[in-house]
C-alpha cells in the first residue's frame, strides 16, 4: 500500500513541479484564504496568504498537495484567525455532487462500511447505520457516466435558474468540473459579494423549490378553509412560470405510468389533455374540467417542482466562510483536475478526456475490482483480482479510489 501511495504522490508531484502545468489565478489572490491537505502527513493547513499568485505555485511545488482550496470570502487578513479575518464579502458558490443525487448506478458500484460494527451495503451511505444507528462510514464511490450526466442535469437546471430567473448572464457564470463526481458553479459579481448568510439561504430555498406557496402542507383546518374551497392559480412570473410549463410538457407526453410515478390515479388528466392545457394552463381557467380537482393540480405540481428544482449541496451555498476546490488543481480521490469551461458547453464537455492530467505512461497494477470505465479516450474494465497495465491517470484513479494497488 505505501508503494501505491508513493506512486501516486510522485504523479502530483511531477503535475505541480511541470512549468506548463496551468494553474489559472483566482480572482483578488491576495484577499483569500488559502488552504491545502498534505498528502503523505493527512492534514490540513490553513490560513494561508500568498500576495502573489506565483507564490502560491512555488509552494504547490514544494508542499505537493492532495487537495488544494481557496476561501470563497474574501477578508482583510486572510491569514488571521477566522474572528480576526475581517470578512469583506463573498462569491455566491454552489456544488452539485452525484453523492446527493439517488441513481440506479449507485446500487452497483458504490459501498459503504460502517465504522462501529461493520455493517456493509452497496447504494447511497445512509445517514445512520440500519443495524447499530452509527453516523460514520467509510465508502467507496466510483464517478461513473450516470453519476456524471446526473449531475450535469442538475447543473443544467441550476443555470437555467441563474440565467433566466435570477438575470445572471452567462458570463457572470463560472462553471467547473469539480474533478470527482460534480459541478460547481461561481458567481463573482458585485451585486452577490455583500449577502450574508440569511440572503443566500433564500436563494437555496428559491433554488431546490422550498417553501413555495402554492404547496404549503399546513393543515387547511387552521387557516379555516375547507379542500373544496381551496382555488388553484398559477401566475407567469418565477416558480409560477416554471410549474406552468413544467405541467404543459408532462402532460404533452405523459403515460399512465408517468401518472403512477406522480402519484395521480386520475386517468382524465391523459383523456383530454389537450383541452386541459388549453383551458387550464394556457388560459388559466383551471376549475373548468369537472374531472379535475385542486388536489390533483396541487399533486402534479409538487411532482413537477421536485422535478424540476435542482439538487445542490445547501450548506456550501449558504457558507459565507467556505472553502472550495481551487481551479486547475488535482482531486485526491481521482488525480482528474477541477476545469472550468464555458456554461454554454455544460453538455458537450467530457470530463474523462477534458479532465486527465496524466497523459503518459503505463503502470502495472492488481485491481481488486472495479466497473467498466471511460478514461482519456479509452475505455478499461471491466477488472476483478487482476493484474493489468493501464494508462498512468487510470492507474492513479483506481489506487485513489482504493480499487487497486501498484503490482510488486
Amino acid at each position: 500500500m505505501e508503494a501505491s501511495r508513493e506512486f501516486v504522490y510522485q504523479k502530483f508531484t511531477e503535475y505541480y513541479q511541470d512549468p506548463s502545468t496551468l494553474i489559472p489565478a483566482t480572482t483578488m489572490p491576495e484577499q483569500r484564504e488559502f488552504a491545502y491537505l498534505m498528502f503523505k502527513e493527512r492534514f490540513m493547513v490553513r490560513h494561508r496568504r500568498f500576495a502573489e499568485f506565483k507564490n502560491l505555485r512555488s509552494a504547490l511545488a514544494e508542499t505537493v498537495p492532495s487537495d488544494v482550496y481557496h476561501s470563497c470570502a474574501y477578508y482583510e487578513n486572510p491569514d488571521f484567525d477566522m474572528d480576526k479575518k475581517g470578512w469583506l464579502g463573498a462569491d455566491l458558490v454552489f456544488d452539485i455532487d452525484a453523492d446527493h443525487i439517488p441513481t440506479n448506478c449507485d446500487k452497483i458500484h458504490d459501498e459503504f462500511t460502517c465504522t462501529k460494527c461493520g455493517f456493509s451495503c452497496r447504494g447511497i451511505i445512509p445517514e445512520t447505520c440500519p443495524a447499530c444507528e452509527a453516523t460514520k462510514f467509510e465508502a467507496k464511490t466510483w464517478p461513473c457516466e450516470l453519476c456524471i450526466q446526473s449531475a450535469r442535469d442538475e447543473t443544467a437546471k441550476l443555470l437555467d435558474m441563474l440565467e433566466n430567473d435570477f438575470g445572471f448572464s452567462q458570463d457572470d457564470l463560472h462553471v467547473y468540473f469539480s474533478g470527482h463526481r460534480g459541478y460547481h458553479v461561481h458567481i463573482e459579481n458585485e451585486a452577490v459579494r455583500s449577502l450574508d448568510a440569511m440572503a443566500r439561504k433564500e436563494i437555496v430555498d428559491y433554488v431546490t423549490g422550498l417553501g413555495l406557496g402554492i404547496l404549503d402542507k399546513e393543515p387547511e383546518e387552521k387557516r379555516g378553509k375547507s379542500v373544496a374551497s381551496k382555488k388553484f392559480s398559477l401566475h407567469n412570473f418565477g416558480w409560477n412560470r416554471r410549474l406552468k410549463l413544467g405541467m404543459q410538457n408532462f402532460l404533452l407526453n405523459a403515460t399512465k405510468e408517468d401518472l403512477k410515478k406522480a402519484g395521480i390515479r386520475n386517468n382524465a388528466l391523459l383523456k383530454n389533455r389537450e383541452t386541459i392545457i388549453k383551458r387550464c394552463i394556457n388560459e388559466g381557467r383551471w376549475e373548468s374540467i369537472n374531472d379535475v380537482s385542486v388536489q390533483t393540480w396541487l399533486k402534479l405540481a409538487e411532482y413537477i417542482r421536485d422535478s424540476q428544482s435542482s439538487k445542490i449541496d445547501t450548506v456550501v451555498t449558504t457558507d459565507i466562510h467556505r472553502l472550495i476546490r481551487m481551479n486547475g488543481t488535482l482531486h485526491g480521490k481521482t488525480g482528474l483536475k477541477k476545469v472550468e469551461f464555458p456554461a454554454k458547453n455544460l453538455q458537450t464537455f467530457d470530463p474523462f478526456t477534458g479532465a486527465v492530467a496524466f497523459k503518459k505512461g503505463t503502470t502495472k497494477v492488481l485491481v481488486s475490482d472495479a466497473p467498466e470505465f471511460r478514461l482519456g479516450g479509452e475505455t478499461l474494465g471491466p477488472y476483478k483480482n487482476q493484474t493489468v497495465e493501464l494508462p498512468v491517470a487510470a492507474a492513479v484513479m483506481l489506487i485513489c479510489k482504493r480499487r487497486a494497488v501498484v503490482a510488486n
